[in-house]
């Protein structure tokens, strides 16, 4: 059950509303919680080479579309520091090998408690995390991913797609799990596409609708609209 009130009384507590009701729900043995509209959730952004996901969730915070606070972007390359700098955000850079994964990680993790983040979201991001991270990021950590699920995994999806001559691609935002590319599904968008379409034109597609699919995921998550249910989720309108 998802519950949206606006009280209607200058009397009213927040504090005591929390109070009152765990005793209800102690009686119920509920798990519950409740959140403030004006609350907007810290939210930090990794991105890899390619902006277009990032820009789209920067812009909707910036216009009250996302109700999300970036505090931060991190990158495992400099690429994109010149591009971004416009947001006015820390843009940090950890590069990572193999033999470094480790211990850009621990740097990760140091930027999400400093800054008390909230929300991490793989815009694009091109690095698998370890299952370690994805286990204390569990529930709070968005990824996009540049198929339709579960067709396309690894490189160059669109570009295999083409080949395959497929009628319909997609872009689809989940939660991070230790499984790759498989946690519970947030948002999924399609468009169809047919012969008159080349390998470039699926691509220039699929940044749209990848785009289009994180905010989405972003913003029925940051809205408290999503109730996981095992590897599913129920997503309120």
């Amino acid at each position: 059950l998802r519950l949206a009130f606006h009280p209607q009384s200058e009397a009213f507590s927040f504090e005591k509303l929390e109070s009152d009701f765990a005793e209800t729900a102690a009686r119920l043995e509920a798990d519950w919680a409740i959140h403030t509209e004006e609350k907007k959730l810290r939210t930090l952004i990794m991105v890899s080479k390619l902006d277009h996901c990032a820009n789209a969730l920067l812009y909707g915070a910036r216009i009250g579309e996302l109700p999300i606070e970036p505090v931060a972007i991190l990158s495992n390359h400099p690429t994109l520091a010149p591009t971004l700098q416009h947001w006015g955000l820390p843009f940090h850079t950890v590069p990572i090998t193999p033999d470094t994964k480790a211990e850009a990680e621990a740097a990760m993790f140091k930027i999400i408690e400093e800054n008390e983040i909230d929300l991490v979201v793989l815009a694009r991001y091109m690095q698998i995390l370890t299952n370690e991270s994805c286990e204390k990021l569990s529930g709070r950590c968005i990824n996009i991913h540049h198929s339709f699920l579960p067709s396309f995994k690894g490189a160059r999806p669109y570009h295999r797609a083409h080949e395959r001559g497929v009628k319909m691609i997609g872009a689809t935002a989940h939660y991070v799990t230790a499984d790759l590319d498989e946690g519970p599904i947030l948002a999924q968008v399609t468009e169809d596409v047919d012969h008159s379409h080349s390998a470039n034109d699926f691509v220039s597609i699929g940044r749209s609708l990848e785009a289009t699919a994180l905010v989405r995921a972003v913003k029925a998550h940051s809205e408290h609209r999503v109730f996981l249910n095992g590897m599913k989720t129920v997503v309120f309108s």
